[in-house]
Protein backbone atom coordinates (compact mmCIF):
# COMPACT_ATOMS: atom_id res chain seq x y z
CA UNK A 1 0.00 0.00 0.00
CA UNK A 2 0.99 3.46 -1.18
CA UNK A 3 2.30 5.79 1.77
CA UNK A 4 0.06 8.08 1.07
CA UNK A 5 2.18 10.86 2.63
CA UNK A 6 3.97 10.85 -1.05
CA UNK A 7 0.98 12.31 -2.53
CA UNK A 8 0.66 15.56 -0.20
CA UNK A 9 1.61 18.85 -1.87
CA UNK A 10 1.25 20.00 -5.32
CA UNK A 11 0.48 17.36 -7.69
CA UNK A 12 1.12 19.12 -11.73
CA UNK A 13 -1.49 17.84 -14.22
CA UNK A 14 1.27 17.81 -17.00
CA UNK A 15 0.22 19.34 -20.55
CA UNK A 16 0.75 16.98 -23.56
CA UNK A 17 3.17 18.88 -25.82
CA UNK A 18 1.85 18.57 -29.50
CA UNK A 19 4.43 19.32 -32.98
CA UNK A 20 2.52 21.63 -35.40
CA UNK A 21 1.62 18.09 -37.72
CA UNK A 22 0.07 16.52 -34.31
CA UNK A 23 2.55 14.43 -33.05
CA UNK A 24 3.58 14.28 -29.66
CA UNK A 25 6.34 16.94 -28.58
CA UNK A 26 8.68 14.88 -26.62
CA UNK A 27 11.14 17.37 -26.46
CA UNK A 28 9.07 20.05 -25.01
CA UNK A 29 7.58 17.25 -22.71
CA UNK A 30 10.82 16.93 -21.21
CA UNK A 31 11.51 20.63 -20.83
CA UNK A 32 8.34 20.24 -19.03
CA UNK A 33 9.03 17.74 -16.49
CA UNK A 34 12.04 19.18 -15.76
CA UNK A 35 10.76 23.10 -15.03
CA UNK A 36 7.54 21.44 -13.10
CA UNK A 37 10.00 19.13 -11.41
CA UNK A 38 11.47 22.27 -9.15
CA UNK A 39 8.68 22.92 -7.23
CA UNK A 40 5.87 20.15 -7.10
CA UNK A 41 5.62 17.02 -5.29
CA UNK A 42 4.18 14.43 -8.07
CA UNK A 43 3.77 14.30 -11.35
CA UNK A 44 -0.04 13.37 -12.97
CA UNK A 45 0.07 11.92 -16.11
CA UNK A 46 -2.84 12.11 -18.92
CA UNK A 47 -4.93 14.22 -16.25
CA UNK A 48 -7.51 16.32 -18.00
CA UNK A 49 -5.11 18.95 -18.96
CA UNK A 50 -3.33 16.48 -20.59
CA UNK A 51 -5.92 16.21 -23.31
CA UNK A 52 -6.24 12.70 -23.19
CA UNK A 53 -9.30 12.36 -24.69
CA UNK A 54 -8.03 13.15 -28.28
CA UNK A 55 -5.13 10.48 -27.61
CA UNK A 56 -4.91 7.05 -28.82
CA UNK A 57 -3.85 4.50 -26.33
CA UNK A 58 -0.47 3.89 -27.72
CA UNK A 59 0.32 7.66 -27.03
CA UNK A 60 -1.01 7.88 -23.66
CA UNK A 61 0.99 5.19 -22.92
CA UNK A 62 4.44 6.34 -24.65
CA UNK A 63 3.68 9.83 -23.01
CA UNK A 64 3.49 7.76 -19.79
CA UNK A 65 6.84 5.75 -20.79
CA UNK A 66 8.35 9.03 -21.81
CA UNK A 67 7.53 10.46 -18.25
CA UNK A 68 8.83 8.02 -16.08
CA UNK A 69 12.14 7.50 -18.21
CA UNK A 70 13.10 11.25 -17.75
CA UNK A 71 11.90 11.65 -14.07
CA UNK A 72 15.09 12.71 -12.94
CA UNK A 73 13.96 13.82 -9.24
CA UNK A 74 12.45 10.45 -9.16
CA UNK A 75 8.78 12.75 -8.25
CA UNK A 76 5.44 9.72 -7.44
CA UNK A 77 3.33 9.49 -10.88
CA UNK A 78 -0.12 9.65 -10.83
CA UNK A 79 -1.88 8.23 -13.87
CA UNK A 80 -5.11 9.11 -15.73
CA UNK A 81 -7.52 6.23 -16.54
CA UNK A 82 -11.29 7.14 -16.49
CA UNK A 83 -14.08 6.92 -18.36
CA UNK A 84 -17.79 6.48 -18.81
CA UNK A 85 -17.91 2.58 -19.73
CA UNK A 86 -16.72 1.13 -16.20
CA UNK A 87 -15.72 -2.24 -18.64
CA UNK A 88 -13.71 -0.15 -20.50
CA UNK A 89 -11.47 1.20 -17.68
CA UNK A 90 -10.66 -2.12 -16.14
CA UNK A 91 -9.63 -3.01 -19.63
CA UNK A 92 -7.30 -0.72 -19.55
CA UNK A 93 -5.95 -0.25 -16.27
CA UNK A 94 -5.04 -4.31 -17.09
CA UNK A 95 -3.62 -3.46 -20.47
CA UNK A 96 -1.07 -0.67 -19.24
CA UNK A 97 2.59 -0.91 -18.12
CA UNK A 98 1.82 0.38 -14.44
CA UNK A 99 4.94 -0.52 -12.92
CA UNK A 100 6.42 2.74 -12.12
CA UNK A 101 3.01 4.59 -11.38
CA UNK A 102 2.05 5.35 -7.57
CA UNK A 103 -1.16 5.69 -7.76
CA UNK A 104 -4.31 6.35 -10.53
CA UNK A 105 -6.56 9.21 -11.25
CA UNK A 106 -10.07 8.21 -12.38
CA UNK A 107 -12.34 10.56 -13.08
CA UNK A 108 -16.01 10.31 -12.45
CA UNK A 109 -18.56 8.42 -15.27
CA UNK A 110 -19.33 12.07 -17.93
CA UNK A 111 -22.08 11.52 -20.27
CA UNK A 112 -24.07 8.78 -18.79
CA UNK A 113 -25.08 11.13 -15.98
CA UNK A 114 -25.51 8.15 -13.54
CA UNK A 115 -26.99 8.11 -10.27
CA UNK A 116 -25.16 7.94 -6.85
CA UNK A 117 -25.46 4.13 -6.86
CA UNK A 118 -24.33 4.08 -10.19
CA UNK A 119 -21.33 5.98 -9.30
CA UNK A 120 -20.57 3.99 -6.37
CA UNK A 121 -20.67 0.84 -8.00
CA UNK A 122 -18.77 2.09 -10.97
CA UNK A 123 -15.62 3.33 -8.52
CA UNK A 124 -16.05 -0.10 -6.22
CA UNK A 125 -15.58 -2.04 -9.95
CA UNK A 126 -12.31 -0.47 -10.75
CA UNK A 127 -10.84 0.25 -7.13
CA UNK A 128 -11.73 -3.94 -6.90
CA UNK A 129 -9.73 -4.66 -10.14
CA UNK A 130 -7.06 -1.98 -9.95
CA UNK A 131 -3.51 -2.94 -8.97
CA UNK A 132 -3.03 0.96 -7.86
CA UNK A 133 -4.96 2.55 -5.38
CA UNK A 134 -7.27 4.84 -6.87
CA UNK A 135 -7.62 8.49 -6.04
CA UNK A 136 -11.61 9.51 -7.22
CA UNK A 137 -12.00 12.70 -9.56
CA UNK A 138 -14.93 15.09 -9.27
CA UNK A 139 -15.51 17.51 -11.78
CA UNK A 140 -19.40 18.30 -12.75
CA UNK A 141 -18.65 20.78 -14.73
CA UNK A 142 -17.16 18.33 -16.97
CA UNK A 143 -18.94 14.83 -15.90
CA UNK A 144 -22.97 16.32 -15.79
CA UNK A 145 -23.02 15.32 -12.49
CA UNK A 146 -21.95 15.67 -9.19
CA UNK A 147 -19.62 12.97 -7.26
CA UNK A 148 -21.54 13.75 -3.72
CA UNK A 149 -19.72 14.42 -0.23
CA UNK A 150 -22.07 11.33 1.12
CA UNK A 151 -20.46 8.90 -2.13
CA UNK A 152 -17.33 10.15 -1.35
CA UNK A 153 -17.40 8.93 1.71
CA UNK A 154 -19.13 5.82 1.39
CA UNK A 155 -16.33 5.27 -1.52
CA UNK A 156 -13.72 6.11 1.15
CA UNK A 157 -14.18 2.94 3.25
CA UNK A 158 -12.62 1.11 0.18
CA UNK A 159 -9.23 0.12 1.04
CA UNK A 160 -7.97 1.13 -2.35
CA UNK A 161 -9.61 4.09 -2.80
CA UNK A 162 -7.21 6.59 -1.04
CA UNK A 163 -8.40 10.08 -1.64
CA UNK A 164 -10.15 12.66 -3.88
CA UNK A 165 -9.70 15.06 -6.48
CA UNK A 166 -12.65 17.48 -5.59
CA UNK A 167 -13.27 19.80 -8.56
CA UNK A 168 -16.68 20.49 -7.68
CA UNK A 169 -16.28 24.01 -6.56
CA UNK A 170 -18.23 23.67 -3.66
CA UNK A 171 -16.38 24.33 -0.46
CA UNK A 172 -19.13 23.22 1.88
CA UNK A 173 -19.33 19.87 0.11
CA UNK A 174 -15.24 19.46 0.74
CA UNK A 175 -15.99 20.54 4.15
CA UNK A 176 -18.10 17.96 4.83
CA UNK A 177 -15.78 15.66 3.23
CA UNK A 178 -12.81 16.98 5.35
CA UNK A 179 -15.21 16.59 8.92
CA UNK A 180 -15.78 13.11 7.81
CA UNK A 181 -13.48 11.19 6.52
CA UNK A 182 -11.32 8.35 7.56
CA UNK A 183 -7.72 10.39 9.22
CA UNK A 184 -5.70 9.15 5.87
CA UNK A 185 -7.86 9.69 3.44
CA UNK A 186 -6.64 12.32 0.66
CA UNK A 187 -8.86 15.76 -0.23
CA UNK A 188 -7.18 17.47 -2.29
CA UNK A 189 -8.29 20.70 -4.02
CA UNK A 190 -8.87 20.14 -7.81
CA UNK A 191 -9.36 24.24 -8.26
CA UNK A 192 -6.18 25.96 -8.13
CA UNK A 193 -8.18 28.88 -6.78
CA UNK A 194 -9.10 26.51 -4.13
CA UNK A 195 -5.35 25.36 -2.95
CA UNK A 196 -4.90 27.27 0.33
CA UNK A 197 -8.51 26.97 1.23
CA UNK A 198 -9.01 23.78 1.18
CA UNK A 199 -5.53 23.20 2.97
CA UNK A 200 -6.97 25.49 5.37
CA UNK A 201 -10.38 22.85 6.13
CA UNK A 202 -8.19 19.46 6.24
CA UNK A 203 -7.13 19.31 2.88
CA UNK A 204 -2.90 17.88 1.97
CA UNK A 205 -2.33 19.56 -1.53
CA UNK A 206 -3.78 20.48 -5.31
CA UNK A 207 -3.57 19.02 -8.41
CA UNK A 208 -2.95 21.91 -10.67
CA UNK A 209 -3.35 23.09 -14.21
CA UNK A 210 -1.02 26.36 -13.17
CA UNK A 211 1.86 24.49 -11.69
CA UNK A 212 2.95 23.64 -14.83
CA UNK A 213 3.97 27.12 -15.34
CA UNK A 214 4.47 28.44 -11.62
CA UNK A 215 5.76 24.97 -9.61
CA UNK A 216 7.57 27.31 -6.86
CA UNK A 217 4.19 29.46 -6.14
CA UNK A 218 2.59 26.22 -5.40
CA UNK A 219 5.52 25.05 -3.38
CA UNK A 220 5.23 28.10 -1.09
CA UNK A 221 1.92 27.60 -0.76
CA UNK A 222 2.04 24.28 0.71
CA UNK A 223 5.21 25.01 2.94
CA UNK A 224 3.29 28.38 3.99
CA UNK A 225 -0.10 26.70 4.81
CA UNK A 226 2.10 23.07 6.49
CA UNK A 227 3.99 26.03 8.70
CA UNK A 228 0.15 27.86 9.00
CA UNK A 229 1.34 30.63 8.17
CA UNK A 230 -1.90 31.90 6.05
CA UNK A 231 -0.54 35.72 5.67
CA UNK A 232 2.36 34.79 3.60
CA UNK A 233 0.17 31.38 1.82
CA UNK A 234 -2.43 34.18 1.01
CA UNK A 235 0.03 36.99 -0.82
CA UNK A 236 1.37 33.43 -2.86
CA UNK A 237 -2.47 32.71 -4.01
CA UNK A 238 -3.03 35.98 -4.76
CA UNK A 239 -0.02 36.09 -7.31
CA UNK A 240 -2.07 33.16 -9.30
CA UNK A 241 -5.47 35.36 -9.23
CA UNK A 242 -5.23 37.31 -12.48
CA UNK A 243 -3.64 34.65 -14.66
CA UNK A 244 -6.26 31.89 -13.55
CA UNK A 245 -9.82 33.07 -15.31
CA UNK A 246 -8.10 33.52 -18.91
CA UNK A 247 -6.47 30.05 -19.15
CA UNK A 248 -10.46 28.31 -19.36
CA UNK A 249 -11.87 30.90 -21.25
CA UNK A 250 -11.55 29.24 -24.62
CA UNK A 251 -11.15 25.44 -22.86
CA UNK A 252 -8.55 23.93 -20.91
CA UNK A 253 -5.30 23.65 -22.11
CA UNK A 254 -5.59 26.45 -24.93
CA UNK A 255 -5.04 29.15 -22.57
CA UNK A 256 -2.02 27.21 -20.77
CA UNK A 257 -0.17 26.10 -23.96
CA UNK A 258 -0.24 29.84 -24.95
CA UNK A 259 1.50 30.39 -21.66
CA UNK A 260 3.82 27.43 -21.56
CA UNK A 261 4.97 29.00 -25.15
CA UNK A 262 5.94 32.38 -24.19
CA UNK A 263 7.54 31.29 -21.60
CA UNK A 264 9.91 28.94 -23.80
CA UNK A 265 8.70 25.67 -22.05
CA UNK A 266 6.61 24.52 -24.47
CA UNK A 267 3.95 25.77 -27.42
CA UNK A 268 0.83 26.02 -28.48
CA UNK A 269 -0.55 23.52 -30.59
CA UNK A 270 -3.69 21.35 -29.14
CA UNK A 271 -5.94 18.85 -30.69
CA UNK A 272 -9.00 19.50 -32.44
CA UNK A 273 -11.61 19.78 -31.10
CA UNK A 274 -9.69 22.92 -29.39
CA UNK A 275 -8.49 25.30 -31.11
CA UNK A 276 -5.07 27.49 -30.72
CA UNK A 277 -5.40 30.59 -28.18
CA UNK A 278 -7.18 33.57 -30.12
CA UNK A 279 -5.27 37.03 -30.52
CA UNK A 280 -7.48 38.61 -28.01
CA UNK A 281 -6.74 35.74 -25.29
CA UNK A 282 -3.13 36.07 -26.15
CA UNK A 283 -3.10 39.74 -25.37
CA UNK A 284 -5.00 39.31 -22.51
CA UNK A 285 -2.14 36.78 -21.50
CA UNK A 286 0.58 38.60 -22.25
CA UNK A 287 -0.47 41.61 -19.80
CA UNK A 288 -0.68 39.64 -16.98
CA UNK A 289 1.56 36.19 -17.11
CA UNK A 290 4.72 36.93 -15.28
CA UNK A 291 3.82 36.25 -11.59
Amino acid sequence: MINTKKLFGTGVALVTPFNENGSIDFKSLKKLVNHTSKGVDYLVVMGTTGEPATQSKDEKKSVLKFVTENNNKNLPIVYGIGGNSTHNVIDEIRDTDLGNVDALLSVSPYYNKPSQEGIYQHFIAVADASPLPIILYNVPGRTASNLTAETTLRLARHSNIIGIKEASGNIEQCMNIAKNKPKDFLLISGDDMLTLSIYAIGGVGVISVLANAYPLVFKKIKEYAFAENYKKAQAEQFKLLEINGPMYEEGNPVGLKYLLKQMNISNGHVRLPLVPASVLLQKKINKIFRV
